[in-house]
């Protein structure tokens, strides 16, 4: 066997959505973010477009991001539909995180990749990141808000026509016991065909 596969069973099998709202004060260093990212661009990339492009809000970098989020979501909301604990929720995410990741695609000029297929090796891409992060033993959270697709967020992030940010990633250290999980045992969600039909 070339590897360990319980030790890579063992991280896919605990990575986990842990909000920054249990993140610890602990602070999570550049040379582990870049690591996530060298692992990130490693993902599946059909006609290798690597369509990913990420955006690492870290130290004092993060206060750009800290503001823009919630304002953000305070000014493209109606007033009726505005949602205090959800705003409030927002800044403290923000906050109690020492890093966040803004995981964008870059659409290739030429098309000749379909968009659904830039998303999702980008999609990938994120995977390889959150596990990498489950081996430092760090938390992390995807956050897709809707805002993410407003033309302030798009003029925020540098995102050129036909780019996307298909979400946020916080990430630190949880203050508290790694979570369990579970998962539907594998019969329920395949279907083995082996012999022609």
């Amino acid at each position: 066997m070339k590897y360990n596969l319980s030790e890579i069973s063992e991280v896919i099998r605990n990575r986990r959505t842990i909000t920054p709202e249990k993140f610890s004060t602990r602070k999570v260093h550049r040379e582990q973010l870049e690591l996530m990212l060298s692992n990130a661009i490693w993902a599946p990339t059909h006609g290798m477009t690597q369509p990913w492009r990420f955006r690492v809000y870290l130290g004092e970098g993060m206060e750009s991001i800290r503001q823009l989020i919630p304002e953000l979501y305070r000014n493209t909301t109606p007033v009726e539909k505005f949602n205090q604990a959800k705003f409030d929720r927002m800044a403290l995410r923000l906050q109690r995180s020492t890093a966040v990741i803004a995981v964008c695609m870059h659409r290739d000029p030429s098309g000749k990749i379909d968009e659904v297929e830039e998303i999702e090796a980008v999609a990938c891409a994120t995977q390889n990141l959150m596990l990498t992060a489950t081996a430092y033993g760090l938390g992390t959270f995807w956050s897709t808000p809707k805002l993410l697709n407003h033309a302030d967020c798009h003029q925020f992030l540098e995102l050129q026509q036909g780019d996307r940010c298909l979400g946020l990633i916080y990430v630190g250290y949880p203050e508290a016991e790694w979570p369990e999980q579970h998962r539907r045992p594998l019969e329920y969600v395949t279907t083995w065909i082996e012999n022609k039909l």
